[in-house]
């Protein structure tokens, strides 16, 4: 009986030996939680008869440190919650590993080509349906301005103009430009020629690719108060005629917020919508977990947000690998949200989680598994000596 007690302690001090060098193995793997070998008691009826790993254990709930990577597509969790993966059979996989990118049809995968889950561009600041994330890889459509903000001051010091020529440099008190696109892309410059034609109103005279302009256009026509705040503003609206395939459209210049102080003229916003098609170059994640395509043409939009999971039970997750698991019942259905909302922690983008080894203790467990191991095998030679004795004295 002696004999088979101390073999099931070495037989089970193997197994947490396997389980101790699993985790300083992995002490350097991304999302790895350290394994822990549970002992438990072999019973024969009423008697104890030696021991077994009854069960072996993830530390799930304790986070990795944190590494920059600085890699756009790289996130840690900061806090609670698992990124979500669809595999290729469509179940769900449940992982700390924030190791991203896209394949050849653009949807962003894991490090594992699992497709990422997520929510679809927010529509009426509604997030889109969850499922799959693509990337729109392609050209981006141009955008034909509808717009144009500027912001300045239009000084008070300007003497009145009594006629206005746009050849004339004396006709006028300022000219600013502005860039403005077409239904095609195609960039065109607005000319913005400021007259003032008395103490409280300033006509502002518009040219589209430097066409001449005379006093026989219409202005627009800014109206100030004696405080020099913009009070109305009539006629800012301009036809931009179609041209070389582009459809026409009408182009409205806000002034909000412009005045007419004594002093320099000054121009703090001159900022137009619209712009040029362009070719993808990459995209990246922000912290709150949306990803954001970037085009050649400086522009950038949202694409997806990731979503995150998280569980009632997250300790009874069912391990798929020492780094991806998948909900069961005793862990309790899975509750999606984007990052920072609810239970589901934030996100550190440019960085990875790291295992949540600790070495130390790991090393101490060692030099444990080995006095046990030293203890049963004791055991086992001082009950070969006592058969042998026994057997030399039959």
């Amino acid at each position: 009986m002696s004999f088979d007690i101390a073999l099931s302690g070495i037989q089970a001090i193997n197994e947490q030996l396997e389980t101790v060098s699993n985790n300083i193995a992995n002490a350097a793997t991304y999302g790895f939680k350290a394994g822990r070998a549970n002992f438990s008691t072999v019973m024969a009826g009423t008697k104890a008869n030696g021991t077994e790993i009854g069960s072996v254990t993830q530390n799930i709930s304790q986070n990795g440190t944190t590494t920059t990577t600085g890699r756009a597509l790289d996130a840690a969790i900061d806090g609670r919650g698992f990124f979500v993966s669809r595999d290729p059979q469509g179940g769900m996989t449940y992982t700390r590993v924030g190791i991203f990118s896209t394949d050849t049809q653009g949807y962003l995968v894991d490090s594992n080509n699992r497709k990422v889950q997520g929510y679809g561009p927010a529509v009426g600041g509604t997030l889109g349906a969850m499922g799959d994330i693509q990337v729109p890889t392609g050209q981006i459509p141009a955008v034909a301005t509808t717009g144009v903000a500027f912001v300045g001051n239009l000084s008070a010091d300007w003497t009145p103009k009594t006629s206005f020529d746009s050849s004339s440099s004396g006709s006028y008190n300022m000219v600013k430009q502005s860039i403005v696109y077409d239904s095609l892309g195609t960039q065109h410059t607005m000319s913005q020629y400021f007259a003032k034609q008395d103490d409280n109103t300033i006509n502002v005279y518009y040219s589209l690719d430097g066409a001449a302009v005379n006093a026989s256009a219409t202005p627009a026509v800014l109206k100030f108060d004696n405080a020099g705040q913009l009070t109305g503003v009539t006629g800012n609206s301009v036809t931009i005629p179609a041209s070389a395939g582009a459809a026409g459209g009408s182009v409205s210049f806000d002034y909000t917020g412009t005045t007419r102080f004594a002093g320099d003229a000054t121009t703090t916003t001159n900022r137009s919508d619209g712009y040029a098609s362009g070719a993808f170059v990459g995209v990246e994640m922000a912290s709150d977990g949306s990803l954001v395509a970037k085009y050649s043409n400086d522009q950038s939009q949202v694409v997806g947000t990731i979503a995150i999971a998280t569980f009632a039970n997250e300790g009874a997750l069912q391990a798929l690998s020492d780094t991806s698991w998948q909900a069961n019942a005793s862990s309790g259905a899975a509750l999606y949200n984007v990052p920072g909302v609810g239970l589901s922690g934030k996100l550190s983008t440019g960085a990875l989680e790291g295992s949540n080894v600790d070495i130390t203790s790991e090393l101490v467990g060692l030099m444990t598994s080995q006095r046990n191991y030293q203890a049963n095998s004791k055991v086992l030679t001082t009950e070969s000596q006592m058969m042998q004795a026994l057997m030399q004295a039959l």
